[in-house]
């Protein structure tokens, strides 16, 4: 079984594109390789194949490391599955985690949520996406500063509030009250849970 993200970037036209497609590009190398793991597509699609236990964090990774551009935001559609058809190029394999991840997306357009999944068992699908229906309330609200501090918190796990202090030039009771509106210790809860439902297909 894998997990595969489709995302669609909100706004995109009105926003640098030379400077988020280069952050997302960075992003997803450290990742896996372009276009047999993930590929950017039809100038602000990409889509991304990556373990289970891995593709909460990652989504959310790709959610705030955006929104530290300003007024961007992320569609994120994951679908949990098979993949029965794996081709050098990730648009091109197949398998229902694809069909699940891509079909999902439309539904995000069509709802105007930002984040959902669909796995194999409509049970999961349905507590995991209340879930996400309220977390995702949380994070479409966050600010740049506040997705800057997410965004290190979830691609360096030995990243210390002194650490971050630092590089952004704050005081250390800043980074804690930035990770406080952020709920970073729910989001740290909320991605066990995930990887509990998961694991339980």
């Amino acid at each position: 079984m894998i997990a595969v993200i489709t995302g669609d970037i909100i706004n995109s036209e009105s926003a640098d594109t030379k400077v988020w497609i280069t952050k997302l590009k960075n992003l997803l190398s450290t990742w896996g390789t372009s276009p047999q793991t993930w590929e950017i597509y039809r100038g602000d699609e990409f889509q991304i194949k990556c373990n289970i236990n891995e593709v909460f964090s990652h989504a959310l990774a790709i959610k705030s490391l955006l929104k530290t551009q300003e007024n961007l935001d992320v569609r994120l559609a994951i679908g949990i599955g098979d993949e029965n058809y794996s081709s050098e190029k990730i648009t091109e394999s197949n398998g229902t985690a694809y069909i699940n991840s891509g079909r999902l997306l439309d539904d995000l357009k069509a709802n105007g949520c930002t984040i959902a999944v669909k796995t194999l068992n409509e049970s999961t699908d349905r507590d995991l996406n209340i879930v996400l229906k309220w977390a995702s309330k949380e994070f479409d609200r966050w600010s740049v500063a506040t997705s800057e501090i997410v965004f290190e918190m979830l691609t360096n796990e030995e990243k210390t509030q002194e650490n971050l202090a630092k590089k952004f030039n704050i005081s250390q009771s800043s980074v804690s009250q930035r990770l406080k509106r952020a709920s970073y210790d729910l989001i740290v809860e909320t991605d066990q849970y995930f990887r509990k439902k998961i694991s339980q297909l």
